[in-house]
């Protein structure tokens, strides 16, 4: 395993990405169910460790209980994650290889895979966000939260490609954002394009002509949120 610090990114990586399949799933308890089994953990198991009886994780995996709330979907997870820990981090260690590339870059704050597409105008109903550019009649397969500035400064070309992570159909969620232009340069001349961008701590009047310019050049729809940071991870972490 790599460092500390990484295995601590990875983890908390791994979890945030099972508790947005979850809580976003159609069938949160089939996504449960999936999670589980790619941890190869039993109910039984699972069960023994939260001190519950099995026919209560049989009936949130089934449907016949009510979906979990987002504090038994924590419980659950971190169960998942201390027993496979316990089993010598098979599954962190294969999903910190994935995510090596990104483990240590501080500019990404958070990396979110959907299991289904999610309408971009949800989520700009989530984030209360206003529209600059472009259609959110479009999907997303997911969002990357970056620290705007310090991807301006730390980042190399090549690593700023890391942050889509899985798809490129994704929101690139920019933060401590004064003008747009930084941004939006950074996208212009990178070889991948994201899905949207959503420029945080702004109103739409504040953009640069410029980051506008260049969000119609790219056809990429271009948002901005009032929200906080911790507004926006909470917001987009609810179905």
């Amino acid at each position: 395993m790599n460092s500390g610090g990484e295995i601590s990114n990875a983890r908390g990586l791994l979890a945030e990405k099972i508790a947005g399949e979850i809580t976003l799933s159609q069938n949160p308890g089939e996504t449960l169910r999936k999670w589980r089994r790619n941890f190869g953990i039993t109910q039984t198991d699972l069960s023994n460790h939260l001190k519950m009886s099995p026919s209560v994780i049989s009936d949130y995996e089934s449907g016949r209980r009510k979906s979990p709330g987002i504090m038994i979907v924590s419980k659950i997870i971190d169960a998942l994650l201390r027993l496979d820990e316990s089993r010598g981090c098979n599954v962190l260690r294969a999903y910190e290889d994935m995510w090596g590339d990104i483990l240590g870059l501080d500019s990404i704050c958070s990396v979110c895979e959907y299991q289904e597409p999610l309408p971009l105008n949800d989520i700009a109903k989530k984030l209360d966000a206003e529209v600059v550019y472009g259609r959110t009649d479009i999907t997303i397969w997911g969002y990357t939260l970056i620290d705007s500035l310090k991807a301006i400064v730390e980042m190399l070309p090549d690593q700023f490609q890391k942050i889509y992570g899985r798809s490129t159909a994704r929101a690139l969620i920019f933060t401590g954002v004064h003008t747009g232009r930084s941004s939006m340069v950074a996208v212009r001349v990178s070889n991948l394009k994201p899905g949207a961008v959503v420029l945080q701590g702004m109103e739409p009047v504040d953009v640069d002509p410029i980051a506008v310019r260049i969000a119609e050049v790219e056809n990429i729809p271009l948002l901005t949120t009032h929200f906080s940071v911790d507004e926006i991870t909470s917001a987009l972490s609810k179905g």
